[in-house]
């Protein structure tokens, strides 16, 4: 057990020391304003070579520090919050794989090669989530990886496509008859792996996994995948007319489901989940109105404070005798001071509170949409989901901070050792600093948008009715709906799509393939394939030796009159 809580730790320095080592050539980059493009000759035949192509710029650079920054403070985490775990060594290298697949998809322009990181989340998503060995984890990893499946087969009809310019490298790929449905194939492909409707039900369902593994997929790695794939390829993606609509529809519908259905939710991590979901709809419309920038800084700031949340959610769960219902918790803050200050602190942050890391990307984008010229429909569901943020937001930490104690007699909360506070505070002051450190370092992180007053103080009072409306629905401890009721069920399964796209598109070609398999592999193919095969040729070879041996006579005479007509 020592060994393996070592061996954690030693992958934790390794990627704190990945993260200075990279700090300073990400300064020069990003000063120098340079792109270092490097290719590896694996094989040369003739006229043609397979090459390994690598990419060093301002973005592959920064976004790689920021998953190993968060994925060394998940690991230090991890050496003590799963020290009991006899299989931890498994575990830490499975993470490790995680993340070197996160960094093969960042560093790699080419869509060829870009498959091997993007396939490798994908099966080592599947193992992380099922790691606990249980049928909830299993059909949650089994929805995880059939969800990614689509997004890699996507991929691959990309890459085949490609292949009639022999040219794999997505900087260099014009415009011809196939353009738009190369498009299609990219926008769908990294929807399956962001969990945008109408493929957002693995999400929740992916936790089922241990809380370091959703603080890193759910703020760095998975589910940021589909979006920095849309950000890398954005100048070619937006040269098809209908990608900022899609985008913008997309995720507009998106933000809106998942703040609905965060506002009916109990569980802790899904609440968290849910939260993701609709920061991961915010940063597609973004992408929708073109601010590719703004996309990839709220994408940052996004990854830290939500890391953060799902830190602090690991430790109250820890202490609370792996209860993940916040109708369970209460009078926290008297009791887990350190954590539950750091989780309001992200709380805020995700809310998009002045001066925090959230608020200098969120407002940005939220700006961006008042001043580029949007449909007022989207407009409206855009800031109804932002007052929806902050009220279940506002809800978790009120159920922190001020609830009367519901816990169970003789339970005791306190915060954790250090090794698990460490991260919880670097994190922290990456929430709350991350914002303007990034927005001074990055120049296109900067945009300049002029409007009215009333306009400007239009985010943060939506932010503040929602707080205000979640703080009265507190305080009369009453809802509108019913715990069993239709409404409710409705938003709580994000609009019944958890149960449309998994049991009925299971349970469906299951029945298919057994009927297939009847029919056609146990049957025709019986009857025309090997075993009919097989009785054909018995039976004739049967009827031969008959003739042959009964017939002797009647055989001469056939030769005979056959020699006698040929030689006539």
């Amino acid at each position: 057990m020592f060994k393996s809580m070592k061996f954690s730790s030693i992958c934790s320095i390794t990627l704190f020391t990945y993260v200075t080592f990279m700090s300073p050539i990400l300064i020069y980059l990003t000063l120098s304003n340079k792109i270092i493009l490097m290719e590896w000759e694996i094989l040369s035949n003739s006229s043609y070579s397979i090459t390994f192509p690598l990419i060093l710029d301002p973005i592959s650079v920064s976004f790689s520090c920021v998953v190993c920054l968060i994925s060394a403070c998940v690991m230090f985490f991890t050496s003590s919050y799963m020290s009991a775990d006899p299989f931890l060594t498994r575990f830490v290298w499975l993470v490790m794989l995680f993340v070197l697949s996160m960094n093969i998809l960042v560093f790699v322009p080419s869509i060829i090669s870009l498959l091997l990181g993007w396939d490798g989340l994908g099966i080592v998503s599947f193992a992380l989530v099922i790691y606990y060995q249980n049928m909830k984890s299993l059909a949650a990893g089994m929805v995880t990886a059939l969800a990614n499946r689509i997004g890699d087969v996507l991929l691959l009809i990309s890459i085949a496509i490609c292949a009639n310019e022999a040219n794999w490298n997505m900087m260099l790929i014009w415009e011809n008859s196939m353009f738009p449905w190369l498009c299609l194939c990219i926008l769908v492909g990294a929807m399956t792996k962001s969990a945008q409707i109408p493929f957002s039900a693995w999400l929740p369902a992916a936790m089922a996994a241990p809380t370091p593994v959703s603080a890193l997929v759910h703020s760095s790695t998975l589910v940021t995948a589909g979006i920095f794939i849309l950000i890398r390829f954005y100048y070619m993606l937006a040269a098809w007319p209908l990608f900022n609509f899609l985008a913008l529809f997309i995720g507009t519908i998106t933000l809106l489901m998942a703040g609905i259905g965060a506002n009916h939710e109990h569980d802790l991590k899904k609440i968290i989940a849910l939260s993701t979901l609709s920061q991961l709809g915010v940063m597609m419309l973004s992408l929708g109105l073109g601010a590719w920038n703004l996309t990839l800084f709220h994408l940052y700031t996004h990854a830290l404070f939500k890391a953060l949340l799902f830190l602090c959610a690991g430790a109250i769960i820890h202490n609370n005798n792996n209860v993940q219902d916040i109708r369970s918790f209460g009078a926290l803050a008297s009791q887990m001071p350190l954590t539950i200050a750091c989780l309001n602190i992200a709380n805020l942050a995700l809310c998009g509170a002045p001066f925090l890391s959230g608020f200098y990307s969120k407002d940005l984008i939220l700006e961006t949409c008042l001043y580029n010229p949007t449909n007022s429909i989207a407009l409206i569901m855009i800031f109804l989901a932002t007052g929806m943020t902050a009220a279940y937001s506002i809800r978790l930490s009120l159920v922190t901070l001020w609830q009367e104690s519901s816990n169970m007699p003789f339970t005791q909360n306190s915060d954790e050792d250090w090794i698990v506070t460490t991260p919880i505070i670097i994190l922290t002051i990456a929430a709350i600093t991350g914002g303007l450190v990034l927005q001074t370092v990055f120049f296109y992180f900067n945009e300049p948008i002029y409007l009215p007053l009333a306009h400007k103080l239009l985010t943060i009072s939506v932010t503040l009715v929602g707080a205000w409306i979640a703080i009265n629905i507190w305080k009369l401890k009453m809802a509108k709906n019913p715990e069993g009721s239709l409404a409710n069920s409705f938003f709580s399964t994000m609009w019944f799509l958890s149960m449309i796209t998994t049991q009925p598109n299971m349970i469906k070609p299951f029945m298919w393939a057994k009927t297939m398999t009847k029919s056609i592999d146990q049957g025709w193919l019986e009857v025309l394939g090997g075993k009919g095969t097989l009785n054909l040729t018995t039976k004739t070879s049967a009827m031969t030796q008959i003739l042959q041996a009964k017939y002797i006579n009647t055989m001469l005479s056939m030769m005979l009159l056959t020699a006698a007509s040929v030689f006539s």
